[in-house]
């Protein structure tokens, strides 16, 4: 391996990562990466030598997705020899070829340092299993009274704006409203692929600081919002072909609506309440106005409810010696405040601030924050290969 130093050139530029530091801070990125390559290597001579691997499809199936691994990895293998021949000009007699030395050598390093920062661990992160699924965001007032209930209709305001700039449908399937233009807790179904990817990491408690407009001293109140993000499963054509339960486990309870609703309510039993007896989870609903759309309804948010559980539960079964790296999965925790005083909205699972909270509210500026989070995210599960490869 070849390492350099700028001060020994003529001509001074800021010094670049060598090549040996390179591979040693990555050092357990390349060992998993060549790990793979020697894996389709091998289902390579499986597949030439045994002609019944032809007919294996889990075998040609891994064999195609490690291709781009495996290319990717002769670009860096060619790019590394490039960069040992360009370093070994460095200081040549001719000026003019240690300054063109000097430049293929920016050049080629910044090539190395992008396939182990970004191409190798994009290749070697499994694809995501629910990409297509839509979400269903419940969102509850919590400390706070009718600010909190202000700040939860603020809330929804700035979920709807982003589905719009998305191109994801988001419809408000239930609402509790409170006095004034507050909101004590809504349901809200955001259709599109990718919704559910992007909107999990809302998952958490969103804290408000600022001063209510019922507030006479002036004083700064602190008030907060509970939001969970499900996964919006496909609706069955019969609830007792569903995949995630069997009606004999299911409680169905019909009863009469309450509140607003004109002479409809308390006249017939359109409300419905579904309590899925191995779990214990409940679901309710009576917003819409007859008891089979009421129904309709309550079986999509158990099925949420449900799958939410078997993903968390799978996620867990495969986080064995980093699971608590990634704290956004805590739903209790605090994970975001909205300061208005300061203008400020900042995520504490990563540290980050935006200065900019109109921007935020308006749904642009939260974008930022779930790229970062995903991001993180990804980085994590990263990390968690590392290790489990060491």
């Amino acid at each position: 391996m070849f390492t350099f130093c700028a001060r020994s050139l003529r001509v001074h530029r800021r010094p670049f990562t060598s090549l040996a530091d390179i591979e040693r801070s990555n050092a357990s990125l390349l060992r998993v990466v060549q790990r793979r390559v020697d894996e389709r290597k091998g289902l390579l001579q499986r597949i030439t030598q045994d002609a019944s691997a032809l007919d294996d499809k889990v075998v040609l199936r891994r064999f195609k997705e490690l291709e781009p691994l495996e290319d990717a990895w002769n670009s860096w293998k060619g790019t590394r020899k490039e960069l040992e021949e360009a370093v070994s000009f460095l200081s040549d007699s001719d000026e003019a070829m240690s300054q063109l030395a000097l430049e293929e050598v920016g050049s080629l390093t910044t090539t190395l340092e992008s396939l182990v920062q970004n191409t190798f661990p994009s290749l070697l992160i499994p694809p995501s299993t629910t990409k297509h699924l839509s979400a269903l965001m419940e969102l509850k007032s919590g400390v706070g009274g009718s600010e909190a209930s202000l700040f939860l209709a603020d809330l929804l305001r700035m979920y709807q704006r982003l589905a719009n700039v998305t191109d994801w449908t988001a419809t408000v399937i239930a609402k509790n409203d409170a006095d004034g233009n507050g909101i004590k807790d809504a349901t809200v179904e955001f259709k599109g692929d990718g919704a559910y990817d992007a909107l999990r990491w809302e998952s958490g408690v969103h804290r408000v600081q600022r001063v209510p407009a019922t507030e006479t001293s002036g004083r700064t109140h602190t008030s907060t919002v509970a939001i969970v993000v499900l996964p919006l499963a496909e609706e069955t054509e019969s609830a007792h072909d569903d995949e995630l339960f069997s009606m004999d486990d299911i409680k169905l309870e019909v009863m009469r609506s309450r509140g607003a609703g004109g002479q409809h309510v308390n006249k017939t039993e359109s409300a419905v309440r579904l309590t899925h007896i191995p779990t214990g989870i409940t679901v309710s609903m009576q917003d819409e106005r007859s008891q089979h759309q009421n129904r309709r309804r309550a079986f999509q948010v158990l099925r949420s409810r449900l799958l939410d559980q078997k993903l968390t539960r799978e996620m867990e079964e495969r986080r064995t010696t980093r699971r608590n790296l990634v704290r956004g999965a805590d739903r209790s925790e605090k994970i975001r405040t909205y300061n208005f005083a300061q203008g400020r909205v900042t995520d504490h699972r990563i540290g980050l601030t935006l200065k900019n909270l109109n921007s935020v509210l308006e749904g642009d500026g939260l974008q930022t924050f779930i790229d970062a989070v995903a991001k993180h995210h990804e980085e994590s599960t990263m990390a968690d290969m590392l290790d489990e490869n060491q």
